[in-house]
C-alpha cells in the first residue's frame, strides 16, 4: 500500500521511458487506474528536457531503446538522477539485469509484465523515494538548527551527546556547572529535542562528532 506522504509532498508521479507506444499507453492507463500521476516519454532525450517535479517519484525505464539505451542513460545520469529506477526488458538478459542492479536500479521486470507486479514495484519505489526525501528534509532541518547555536552551545553539545555529565563538561571547558546547565537547556530547545536520545539523533543528522567522554 502507498504510504501517506508528508504534507509538503504533492501527489507522487511515475515517469516512463519506453519507445513502444502501446506499452507506454498500457502502463499509463494501469498506473492512473490506481490513482497515480504518470508522464510517459518515447526516449531519454525527451525525458531529459522535461521538468521533473519535486515530489516522490520513480522511473520505469526500458533497457532497449532506439538511440541511447536505458542502461547507457542510467550509467551516464546516475550521479544526478536521484529517483529510483525500475528497468523493463522484453528479453531475459541476465547481463543487463546484473549491470542495471549494480548501477543502482531497484528492480528489473521482464515483459510481458503482470499488472500487479508493475503496481507493486512502482509503489515500493515511490515509498522508497518518499523516505529518501524525508531523510533529506530531516538532515536539512538538523543542520539549520545546529548552525543557529552559539559557539559555546556547540561546545556544550559535542560533550553532551558523548554522554559527559554537566560537572565533567564544566571542568573540561573551564566554566561553572550552572553555566553548563543553562547552555544545555538552550541547546535542547534550539535543537527541538525533548530528550537526550532526540538530541543525539538530531546531532547525528547534522553531522556533529561527539568528543571523547573519557
Amino acid at each position: 500500500m502507498l504510504k501517506d506522504f508528508a504534507a509538503q509532498d504533492a501527489s507522487p508521479i511515475v515517469y516512463i521511458i519506453d519507445d513502444d507506444v502501446l506499452i507506454r499507453a498500457s502502463l499509463d492507463t494501469l498506473l492512473r487506474s490506481v490513482g497515480l500521476r504518470v508522464r510517459a516519454f518515447e526516449g531519454t532525450e525527451d525525458f531529459k528536457t522535461a521538468l521533473i517535479e519535486d515530489v516522490p517519484c520513480c522511473l520505469l525505464l526500458d533497457v532497449r531503446l532506439r538511440g541511447e539505451s536505458g542502461l547507457m542513460f542510467q550509467h551516464r545520469e546516475h550521479a544526478c538522477l536521484s529517483m529510483p529506477i525500475i528497468f523493463m526488458s522484453g528479453h531475459a538478459d541476465i547481463h543487463a539485469c546484473v549491470s542495471a542492479m549494480k548501477a543502482g536500479a531497484i528492480d528489473f521486470l521482464t515483459k510481458p509484465i503482470a499488472e500487479q507486479q508493475v503496481i507493486d514495484a512502482v509503489i515500493g519505489a515511490l515509498n522508497m523515494d518518499a523516505q529518501r526525501r524525508e531523510g533529506v528534509r530531516a538532515r536539512a532541518t538538523a543542520v539549520d538548527t545546529f548552525e543557529r547555536l552559539t559557539p559555546r552551545e556547540r561546545e556544550i553539545l559535542v560533550h553532551v551527546v558523548a554522554g559527559a555529565p554537566n560537572k565533567r563538561i564544566a571542568a573540561s571547558l573551564g566554566i561553572s556547572e550552572i553555566t553548563v546547565k543553562a547552555h544545555r537547556a538552550s541547546v535542547m530547545r534550539k535543537m527541538n529535542a525533548r530528550s537526550l536520545p532526540d538530541l543525539v539523533r538530531a546531532s547525528q543528522l547534522a553531522g556533529v562528532t561527539p568528543v571523547s567522554c573519557c
